[in-house]
């Protein structure tokens, strides 16, 4: 039987678990996951973790936070005032904001404190600084 190996193309049943348990995200539902590994669209763990499955094989790997979403960064925290945000928007912790950078890209933010004249906005993935679980199912190798 083939194994996956680097720059396969990979179809794959996953559930993604907080150190806690908790689901943040699954294909259960849904189709599975087709992706060509080697490519960047996976973070580090989750590649590693499917190299050398053979179809039908089901694993569970950890995958620690630095082969994840790397460490929370203090520098993609930001401070603005709150007459900067749209006027229609009402800051509360935990909402997400898209922003676009100047050559009309979007990235995510989340608001992480509110204050009186400010809020601070966190650039970092909602998923930065845990370690991170998941079930793989390998469906199938694409020839």
């Amino acid at each position: 039987m083939s194994k996956v190996k680097a720059n396969d193309t990979v179809r794959v049943h996953y559930t993604g678990k907080l150190n806690d348990g908790q689901v943040f995200d699954s294909s259960l539902e849904r189709e599975p996951l087709e992706v060509e590994l080697g490519q960047g669209s996976l973070i580090p763990g989750f590649e590693k973790g499917l190299i050398d499955m053979e179809v039908s094989e089901k694993k569970t790997v950890t995958i620690p936070k630095e082969e994840a979403y790397g460490e929370v960064r203090e520098e993609l925290f930001h401070a603005i005032k709150k007459e900067e945000l749209p006027p229609n928007i009402t800051p509360e912790v935990g909402m997400g904001l898209v922003a676009k950078n100047p050559d009309g890209s979007e990235y995510q933010l989340r608001v992480a404190q509110v204050e009186d004249d400010h809020v601070v906005l966190d650039g970092n993935h909602p998923l930065a600084g845990q370690d991170l679980t998941f079930d793989l199912e390998l469906v199938e190798i694409k020839s």
